[in-house]
């Protein structure tokens, strides 16, 4: 029998993944600034200018190997978004009214007044404040990757409802920012070719509707439509996110139907005639394609696709995504906008603690939420200081924010570095304070006597 620390629930697994993930996310990000403030830079600028792809009379798609990352690669990691925004809504911590009150209150927080704090300090101080007002959009979502990453270093000193909570409200907050990405960071739409993409879409979403799913189908739909969203303005990676939503969720056979076959295959295998030599009979063929078979109908699609795609995502795209973006010259000749580095800094470590706990401490107050008993506010701080940290969303929205003006954008990236680390150092304090606080809190009193 398999142990019990080793039966993971769905959760504690998605945990373990981003942990890992947000360590390898920070190697890439450090190996990236070292290679391009190295005397190597000029091969870092150029690997990522580097052209591929395809280009006609009448089509191009040829584009920098950093476009087909943030264009390409990020539509992969929105769809595994959508795959897992959709999972939470319908069967997971976001499938009620109560359970979504509390992740969605802090998400809310979280996203308005970084806002606010940064509109608010671009006309203040900006010398530019028109040309930067642009990024506000940058501090608004946290990376799930690092913030777990510094959970799962804390182990038990915090409780598994605060790692819920914190995986609830990125998912809350990396749909918010999708919204926003759609809405203010996509250039001049083009109805015709947008209108191509949603009919296909439509047509998925009806095959879905009636039980029919295909891989083979998704992906030759998926192309067309990532390609119809980019030459239609729409920014490509809203594609995946709305692609993920028409794969169903739901089995085609439950688990009575497929244990039944399971057992009349396992006896047609055992009755089947054996083969003297180290291939398989006919019949022996015919029952494993059916094993196949009933293995896809008891399997829900959207789980099959999250599970493979997410080591993927975890270890791969995202990595290479933060290696691609983080290779900051700071000894730049164009030099940084101090401000607006200074701006994102601040929203991202004040806007985002101060919003997140403010909510939710707030909404807790009129009744509006209920924290689970053993969450302190002591957590909610410092927790709401890890949704400071803002690195692959703020960097992707930052790449769009600034497409003609690269001071901002690298000044942009310093403020995100600068602010997400800041946010990470105090948050695991806070936390780490807590959990010892409350481990002695726990201990045995000696008995006197």
């Amino acid at each position: 029998m398999e142990p019990k620390s080793n039966i993971l629930s769905p959760i504690q697994k998605f945990i373990k993944i981003e942990s890992f993930s947000g360590i390898l996310l920070l190697f890439a990000a450090i190996l990236a600034l070292a290679w391009a403030n190295s005397p190597y830079s000029a091969s870092y600028t150029a690997l990522w200018e580097y052209h591929l792809g395809y280009k006609s009379e009448t089509f191009e798609l040829y584009k920098p190997l950093i476009l087909w990352i943030n264009d390409g690669f990020m539509a992969v990691f929105f769809f595994l978004i959508g795959l897992e925004i959709k999972r939470e809504f319908l069967i997971g911590e976001l499938n009620t009214a109560k359970k979504l009150a509390f992740p969605l209150v802090g998400a809310v927080g979280g996203m308005l007044i970084p806002v606010l704090f940064f509109v608010l300090i671009n006309n203040t101080l900006s010398t530019h404040p028109g040309d930067t007002l642009h990024g506000w959009g940058i501090p608004m979502a946290t990376d799930i990757a690092f913030s777990l990453a510094i959970l799962k270093v804390l182990g038990n000193k915090v409780p598994i409802s605060l790692k819920i909570f914190l995986t609830a409200f990125a998912i809350v907050d990396d749909l918010g920012a999708v919204i926003v990405i759609a809405l203010f960071y996509s250039g001049t739409i083009k109805m015709a070719l947008l209108g191509a993409a949603l009919v296909l879409l439509a047509i998925l979403y009806f095959l879905s509707h009636k039980g029919y799913y295909s891989k083979f189908l998704m992906i030759i739909f998926g192309i067309a439509i990532w390609i119809l969203f980019l030459k239609s303005g729409i920014h490509p990676t809203l594609a995946g996110i709305l692609l993920a939503f028409s794969v169903p969720i739901r089995q085609k056979a439950d688990t009575s139907v497929f244990l039944t076959r399971l057992e009349e295959i396992t006896n047609k295998i055992k009755s089947s005639s054996e083969l003297k030599e180290p291939i398989l009979s006919a019949e022996q063929i015919h029952e494993i394609d059916e094993l196949q078979h009933w293995t896809n109908e008891y399997q829900s699609p959207l789980q099959h696709l999250e599970h493979h795609l997410h080591d993927w995502v975890a270890y791969f795209i995202i990595p290479i995504f933060a290696l691609a973006n983080s290779g900051v010259v700071l000894s730049s000749s164009e030099g940084l906008d101090l401000v607006l580095v200074a701006n994102i800094a601040v929203c991202l470590l004040l806007g985002k603690s101060i919003g997140v706990s403010i909510f939710v401490l707030l909404a807790d107050k009129l009744k509006i939420i209920k924290i689970p008993s053993d969450i302190t506010t002591a957590h909610i701080i410092g927790v709401s200081f890890l949704a400071g940290i803002g690195f692959t969303m703020a960097i992707f929205i930052a790449s769009l924010a600034f497409t003609e003006h690269h001071i901002y954008v690298d000044s942009a990236k310093i403020g995100i570095l600068i602010g997400s680390s800041i946010s990470g150092i105090i948050g695991y304090m806070l936390l780490n304070r807590q959990g010892n606080k409350m481990a002695k809190l726990d201990e045995p009193k000696p008995v006197s006597n």
